[in-house]
């Protein structure tokens, strides 16, 4: 029988012994005094690598349209600015009121605020006429128009008339094209008739922008006349009247108290 073992030793000894029917055969092995040892890496799974990559992948694509779609609308889609300020003036014929005082002149400060759909129109004192001067608020947003009466100092509130009032994109390229020249907005009034109601106790459901507008005065809801009535001299005083114009014609407001 032939036995084979590893023993430490300093140098290279090789012995053979005769022990019966034994032999041993000694083979040295060098000893290390600092054994070098390798760690095994853990095996990656090709997941990773995918997921890495598709996550990738999505980042690139997602910048890639946001880019696009920022230089369609910039350098290819004419550009309207949020907030346009115009100071406009009109002519017109009053053949109701005034027959024979031939056409009036309207003035005002129209501000278009297309980011949060709504106008607000400025009237000064008029030079001729009874009308008062006024602001107004169109907010598309709730559906509500305000008229703050400045010679009263009270605020009317009412549903948004669409039909007279245009839209705030609209109402800009219409007053662009009467900038440029390009369209003459027609010359007729049109009257409303409307009765105040009840009061207004939560100024906040209106809205920030009639909020601002109204806070801190008398405020009113209306309801709209199907039907005008002829105002005669014993109701006149309690009728006030306000002429606007955020169309192709000229609207003049009755607001009446309830009788």
């Amino acid at each position: 029988m032939v036995k084979i073992s590893f023993q430490a030793v300093a140098g290279q000894k090789v012995e053979k012994e005769n022990d019966g029917d034994k032999t041993e055969i000694l083979i040295p092995h060098p000893m290390d005094d600092d054994e070098l040892v390798l760690p095994l890496r853990p095996k990656k799974s090709p997941l990773n690598g995918l997921c890495c990559l598709t996550f990738g992948l999505v980042v690139f694509m997602a910048g890639l349209v946001l880019a696009s779609i920022y230089v369609y609308r910039y350098y290819f889609i004419p550009h309207m600015p949020e907030e346009n300020m115009f100071r406009c003036m009109i002519l017109y014929d009053d053949s109701e009121s005034a027959p024979l005082s031939g056409r009036q002149e309207l003035e005002e400060n129209v501000g278009i605020y297309l980011g949060d759909n709504y106008e607000k129109i400025s009237v000064p004192v008029p030079h001729f006429g009874e009308s008062d001067p006024a602001d107004i608020i169109h907010d598309f947003h709730r559906g509500l128009t305000a008229y703050h009466d400045i010679a009263l100092d009270k605020c009317y509130v009412i549903e948004l008339n669409t039909t007279i009032v245009m839209p705030p994109r609209n109402l800009l390229e219409l007053l662009i094209n009467v900038k440029k020249g390009t369209y003459l907005p027609q010359t007729y009034i049109i009257h409303e008739e409307m009765v105040v109601t009840d009061r207004v106790h939560n100024m906040r459901e209106l809205g920030p922008f009639i909020y601002r507008l109204c806070n801190g005065k008398d405020t009113y809801r209306l309801n709209r006349r199907v039907t005008r009535r002829r105002i005669n001299k014993r109701d006149a005083k309690d009728c006030h009247h306000i002429r606007h114009f955020e169309n192709t014609f000229v609207v003049e407001t009755v607001i009446c108290d309830e009788a």
